[in-house]
Protein backbone atom coordinates (compact mmCIF):
# COMPACT_ATOMS: atom_id res chain seq x y z
CA UNK A 1 0.00 0.00 0.00
CA UNK A 2 1.16 3.57 -0.81
CA UNK A 3 1.99 5.71 1.47
CA UNK A 4 0.17 8.90 1.34
CA UNK A 5 2.35 12.14 1.01
CA UNK A 6 1.27 14.72 4.04
CA UNK A 7 1.17 18.00 2.32
CA UNK A 8 2.60 20.52 4.17
CA UNK A 9 2.04 24.49 3.47
CA UNK A 10 5.65 25.72 3.93
CA UNK A 11 6.51 23.47 1.06
CA UNK A 12 6.42 25.21 -2.30
CA UNK A 13 7.30 23.85 -5.77
CA UNK A 14 9.90 26.12 -8.43
CA UNK A 15 6.37 28.00 -9.53
CA UNK A 16 5.57 28.96 -6.24
CA UNK A 17 8.77 30.47 -5.14
CA UNK A 18 9.17 32.17 -8.19
CA UNK A 19 5.42 33.91 -8.14
CA UNK A 20 6.61 34.32 -4.25
CA UNK A 21 10.01 36.24 -5.08
CA UNK A 22 7.84 38.16 -7.81
CA UNK A 23 5.12 38.89 -5.36
CA UNK A 24 7.66 40.48 -3.08
CA UNK A 25 9.59 42.21 -5.60
CA UNK A 26 6.05 44.04 -7.04
CA UNK A 27 5.43 44.62 -3.39
CA UNK A 28 8.63 46.51 -2.74
CA UNK A 29 8.11 48.35 -6.28
CA UNK A 30 5.24 49.54 -5.57
CA UNK A 31 6.07 50.88 -1.81
CA UNK A 32 9.02 52.50 -3.09
CA UNK A 33 7.44 53.92 -5.97
CA UNK A 34 6.14 57.50 -4.33
CA UNK A 35 9.75 58.00 -2.80
CA UNK A 36 11.10 57.56 -6.09
CA UNK A 37 8.34 60.33 -7.37
CA UNK A 38 9.03 62.50 -4.90
CA UNK A 39 12.63 62.44 -5.56
CA UNK A 40 12.31 62.49 -9.21
CA UNK A 41 10.18 65.62 -8.97
CA UNK A 42 12.18 67.62 -5.97
CA UNK A 43 15.74 66.93 -6.34
CA UNK A 44 16.53 69.50 -8.85
CA UNK A 45 15.03 71.96 -6.54
CA UNK A 46 16.71 72.16 -3.90
CA UNK A 47 19.13 74.70 -2.32
CA UNK A 48 20.87 75.45 0.14
CA UNK A 49 19.68 79.10 2.09
CA UNK A 50 23.12 80.62 0.39
CA UNK A 51 22.22 79.15 -3.36
CA UNK A 52 18.35 79.81 -3.46
CA UNK A 53 17.19 82.62 -6.03
CA UNK A 54 15.50 85.15 -4.07
CA UNK A 55 12.06 84.99 -4.16
CA UNK A 56 9.05 87.02 -2.81
CA UNK A 57 7.79 84.37 -0.52
CA UNK A 58 8.88 81.81 1.82
CA UNK A 59 7.10 79.57 3.22
CA UNK A 60 7.30 77.57 6.66
CA UNK A 61 5.79 74.27 7.68
CA UNK A 62 4.19 74.24 11.28
CA UNK A 63 6.03 71.58 13.38
CA UNK A 64 4.53 71.51 16.40
CA UNK A 65 4.21 73.34 19.93
CA UNK A 66 5.60 72.75 23.26
CA UNK A 67 4.23 75.05 25.83
CA UNK A 68 2.88 77.08 23.19
CA UNK A 69 6.49 77.57 22.16
CA UNK A 70 7.45 76.45 18.22
CA UNK A 71 9.30 72.94 18.96
CA UNK A 72 13.33 73.30 18.50
CA UNK A 73 12.30 71.41 14.80
CA UNK A 74 9.69 74.17 13.83
CA UNK A 75 12.40 76.74 15.73
CA UNK A 76 15.10 75.79 12.91
CA UNK A 77 12.39 76.36 10.59
CA UNK A 78 12.23 79.65 11.79
CA UNK A 79 15.49 80.67 11.88
CA UNK A 80 16.15 79.84 8.58
CA UNK A 81 13.25 81.69 6.86
CA UNK A 82 14.06 84.87 9.31
CA UNK A 83 17.83 84.28 7.80
CA UNK A 84 16.53 84.31 4.44
CA UNK A 85 14.59 87.52 4.97
CA UNK A 86 17.56 89.48 6.50
CA UNK A 87 20.01 88.28 3.59
CA UNK A 88 16.91 89.78 1.45
CA UNK A 89 16.48 86.59 -0.20
CA UNK A 90 12.77 86.78 0.50
CA UNK A 91 10.21 89.63 1.41
CA UNK A 92 7.45 88.07 3.19
CA UNK A 93 7.50 84.71 5.41
CA UNK A 94 4.01 82.74 4.84
CA UNK A 95 3.42 81.02 8.19
CA UNK A 96 1.03 77.77 8.20
CA UNK A 97 0.02 75.35 10.54
CA UNK A 98 -3.01 73.98 12.87
CA UNK A 99 -4.90 76.46 14.66
CA UNK A 100 -8.06 73.64 14.52
CA UNK A 101 -8.94 74.81 17.90
CA UNK A 102 -8.33 77.61 20.34
CA UNK A 103 -5.63 76.29 22.80
CA UNK A 104 -3.41 75.65 19.79
CA UNK A 105 -2.18 77.91 17.58
CA UNK A 106 0.78 77.48 15.42
CA UNK A 107 0.84 80.56 13.11
CA UNK A 108 0.82 82.91 16.03
CA UNK A 109 3.36 81.34 17.64
CA UNK A 110 5.82 80.96 14.77
CA UNK A 111 4.98 84.50 14.18
CA UNK A 112 6.10 85.82 17.42
CA UNK A 113 9.36 83.76 17.42
CA UNK A 114 9.67 85.22 13.72
CA UNK A 115 9.02 89.16 15.36
CA UNK A 116 11.83 88.14 17.67
CA UNK A 117 14.21 87.57 15.27
CA UNK A 118 13.81 91.12 13.62
CA UNK A 119 11.59 89.65 10.91
CA UNK A 120 8.75 93.01 11.10
CA UNK A 121 5.00 92.03 11.95
CA UNK A 122 3.85 93.62 8.46
CA UNK A 123 6.48 91.01 6.65
CA UNK A 124 4.30 88.33 8.00
CA UNK A 125 1.47 86.66 6.85
CA UNK A 126 -0.47 83.67 8.59
CA UNK A 127 -2.24 80.27 7.33
CA UNK A 128 -4.21 79.15 10.15
CA UNK A 129 -5.41 75.92 7.91
CA UNK A 130 -2.03 74.39 7.12
CA UNK A 131 -3.33 71.19 8.89
CA UNK A 132 -1.15 68.94 6.64
CA UNK A 133 1.29 69.38 3.39
CA UNK A 134 -0.84 69.14 1.11
CA UNK A 135 -3.38 71.57 2.16
CA UNK A 136 -0.40 74.44 2.73
CA UNK A 137 0.30 73.83 -0.43
CA UNK A 138 -3.22 74.51 -2.19
CA UNK A 139 -3.69 77.41 0.38
CA UNK A 140 -0.92 78.88 -0.38
CA UNK A 141 -1.90 78.58 -4.28
CA UNK A 142 -5.71 79.17 -4.04
CA UNK A 143 -6.05 81.50 -1.09
CA UNK A 144 -2.87 83.62 -0.56
CA UNK A 145 -2.53 83.73 -4.39
CA UNK A 146 1.45 82.48 -3.96
CA UNK A 147 2.97 81.18 -7.55
CA UNK A 148 6.61 81.53 -6.40
CA UNK A 149 7.68 80.75 -3.02
CA UNK A 150 11.42 79.00 -1.47
CA UNK A 151 10.02 76.21 0.90
CA UNK A 152 11.71 75.93 3.98
CA UNK A 153 11.85 72.49 6.22
CA UNK A 154 13.69 69.79 7.44
CA UNK A 155 15.49 67.93 5.26
CA UNK A 156 13.33 64.84 5.53
CA UNK A 157 10.16 66.82 4.74
CA UNK A 158 11.62 69.07 1.48
CA UNK A 159 10.89 66.64 -1.07
CA UNK A 160 7.60 65.95 -0.20
CA UNK A 161 6.58 69.59 0.23
CA UNK A 162 8.54 70.78 -3.02
CA UNK A 163 6.68 67.54 -4.86
CA UNK A 164 3.14 68.35 -3.49
CA UNK A 165 3.49 72.50 -3.95
CA UNK A 166 4.50 71.84 -7.42
CA UNK A 167 2.00 69.52 -8.25
CA UNK A 168 -0.91 72.35 -6.55
CA UNK A 169 0.79 74.72 -9.10
CA UNK A 170 3.77 77.02 -7.17
CA UNK A 171 7.10 77.35 -8.39
CA UNK A 172 8.87 76.22 -5.51
CA UNK A 173 12.44 75.76 -4.44
CA UNK A 174 13.11 73.76 -0.90
CA UNK A 175 15.51 74.69 1.62
CA UNK A 176 16.52 71.68 3.99
CA UNK A 177 17.35 72.80 7.65
CA UNK A 178 20.02 70.58 8.87
CA UNK A 179 19.76 69.07 11.69
CA UNK A 180 21.70 66.53 14.18
CA UNK A 181 20.54 62.47 13.40
CA UNK A 182 18.42 61.63 16.72
CA UNK A 183 15.85 60.13 17.43
CA UNK A 184 13.71 62.57 16.35
CA UNK A 185 15.12 62.93 13.00
CA UNK A 186 15.17 59.56 12.15
CA UNK A 187 11.32 59.14 13.18
CA UNK A 188 11.26 61.79 10.63
CA UNK A 189 12.60 59.86 7.38
CA UNK A 190 10.70 56.87 8.25
CA UNK A 191 7.61 58.76 8.89
CA UNK A 192 8.25 60.31 5.26
CA UNK A 193 8.02 56.50 4.02
CA UNK A 194 4.56 56.42 4.87
CA UNK A 195 3.39 60.16 4.14
CA UNK A 196 5.35 59.58 0.80
CA UNK A 197 2.14 57.17 -0.30
CA UNK A 198 -0.27 59.86 0.71
CA UNK A 199 1.13 62.35 -0.74
CA UNK A 200 1.75 60.47 -4.44
CA UNK A 201 -2.57 60.57 -3.62
CA UNK A 202 -2.59 63.94 -3.33
CA UNK A 203 -1.18 64.99 -5.87
CA UNK A 204 -3.05 62.52 -8.59
CA UNK A 205 -6.19 63.05 -7.34
CA UNK A 206 -6.11 66.75 -5.86
CA UNK A 207 -8.43 66.84 -2.61
CA UNK A 208 -9.53 70.02 -1.39
CA UNK A 209 -8.08 70.96 1.63
CA UNK A 210 -10.13 70.20 4.99
CA UNK A 211 -10.70 74.20 4.80
CA UNK A 212 -10.58 76.38 1.93
CA UNK A 213 -12.26 79.56 2.31
CA UNK A 214 -12.07 82.65 0.56
CA UNK A 215 -8.93 84.21 -0.78
CA UNK A 216 -6.93 86.40 1.09
CA UNK A 217 -5.45 89.50 0.56
CA UNK A 218 -2.32 88.79 3.37
CA UNK A 219 0.55 87.88 0.93
CA UNK A 220 -0.15 91.10 -1.63
CA UNK A 221 -0.49 93.47 0.75
CA UNK A 222 2.87 92.33 2.90
CA UNK A 223 4.32 92.76 -0.63
CA UNK A 224 3.06 95.76 -1.28
CA UNK A 225 4.37 97.29 1.66
CA UNK A 226 7.66 95.57 0.87
CA UNK A 227 7.51 97.58 -2.06
CA UNK A 228 6.78 100.74 -0.39
CA UNK A 229 9.50 100.07 2.19
CA UNK A 230 11.92 97.99 1.05
CA UNK A 231 14.21 98.02 4.28
CA UNK A 232 11.08 96.58 6.23
CA UNK A 233 10.80 99.58 8.49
Amino acid sequence: MRAVRRWRPWRVGRRGQRRLVQGAMLGCVLALAPATWMHAVADSRLRTAEEVPAHDVAVVFGAGLRQGRPTPYLAHRLDAAAGLYRDGKVKVVLVTGDNSRADYDEPDAMRGYLRERGVPDGRIVSDYAGFDTWDSCVRAKRIFGVDRAVLVTQGFHVRRAVALCRSAGIDVYGVGVDERRDATWYYGGVRELAAAGKAALDASLRPDPVFLGRQEPGVAEALAAAGDDPHGS
